[in-house]
């Protein structure tokens, strides 16, 4: 017989694993005094980069085999997922920088002047090469949540502001666990929002660079989402005014479309992450916890739901599990 479980943080942990949850027939609850995703939470403010190739770059090998089931997840659960791949560049100076990303990752062709021209025509004529990663994909973060929240409503789901720790719970509340979960720490990062209607990208671009890498993701309508900055700090209060500009400079020298942008949202948070910055699944007395996604949220809060779901339903110890904490 399905038990009731209860879950505690409605971001993109505790959405996700409801989902996974309710798809195998678990009556579930979701409590979170917001009441659902928003500008409280940091998977607000992702990027919703599907892209496990370009984090094999500096991230750990299961953070890549993991995410790559990812789009096929969101889109199961009714995301749009747009699927054109990653364009990555670098500025003429820093050219060495491409050549070593394409040494460390995988699924990728090399594109010159002509094929990126094709591909993205605004970049064509600033960049004489770039790299295209397949397989990669994008969604909407803040449409992707809504629409996720609205659809485990339609399935029965409660949402509850209080505390109802009816069944299992598993604790799905980032930061705020650190209450129980002492080694998680805040990883700062700080994003902007414009609206460039000149600017034509039609798939996430990364732009490198040794000091303040960009990566920029269409949200149409010509909307897009810029970010990068990744800092030690649980500081959510506000961006500072140098990385704002650093990541206006870098969006400026990828297209000086965005010189005429109109600025619509400065956003900032902290990402829970683990010291190896790998999520886990743990325990902690009777409760489960799924937490320190990192910066890796839309693309391992599957595989982390789905692990989250074998502990509940055969008690077994999944591979990114860590032992109990109590």
């Amino acid at each position: 017989m399905s038990k009731h479980v209860t879950i505690r943080g409605s971001g993109v942990a505790g959405l996700s694993v409801a989902a996974e949850l309710t798809a195998r027939g678990h009556p579930v609850s979701v409590v979170d005094p917001a009441m659902g995703p928003g500008k409280q939470a940091c998977s607000w403010w992702a990027g919703g980069m599907l892209a496990p190739d370009c984090e094999g770059f500096l991230a750990e090998e299961p953070v890549v085999r993991l995410g790559r089931d990812a789009a096929d997840w969101w889109q199961d659960k009714g995301a749009q997922v747009i699927r054109r791949g990653t364009i990555v560049v670098a500025l003429q100076r820093d050219a060495r920088e491409l050549d070593t990303f394409a040494r460390r990752t995988q699924n990728h062709r090399w594109l010159d002047r002509e094929a990126l021209a094709a591909a993205e025509p605004q970049l064509g004529g600033r960049f004489s090469r770039a790299l295209l990663m397949t397989d990669e994909a994008h969604l909407d973060p803040r449409r992707t949540l809504l629409a996720l929240k609205a659809r485990l409503g339609d399935a029965g789901v409660a949402f509850l502001p209080e505390a109802d720790d009816r069944g299992q719970v598993i604790d799905c509340r980032g930061l705020a666990a650190r209450d129980t979960l002492p080694e998680l720490r805040g990883v700062k990062g700080e994003m902007v929002i414009l609206r460039a209607r000149d600017v034509t990208l039609t798939r996430p671009v990364r732009l490198l660079h040794p000091r303040f890498p960009l990566y920029i993701v269409p949200r149409g309508d010509g909307v897009f989402m810029l970010g990068a900055t990744q800092i030690e700090s649980t500081d959510r209060s506000h961006a500072t005014v140098r990385s704002v500009m650093e990541l206006l400079n870098a969006a400026y020298a990828l297209d000086p479309g965005f010189g005429e942008a109109e600025l619509l949202e400065i956003g900032v948070d902290a990402r829970p992450a683990f010291p190896d910055n790998l999520p886990r699944v743990c325990r902690v007395g009777d409760r489960v916890h799924v937490n320190g996604l990192f910066r890796h949220g839309f693309l391992l809060a599957p595989a982390m739901a789905r692990m989250a779901a074998d502990v509940l339903e055969t008690n077994s110890k999944p591979e990114l599990w860590h032992e109990d904490h109590a």
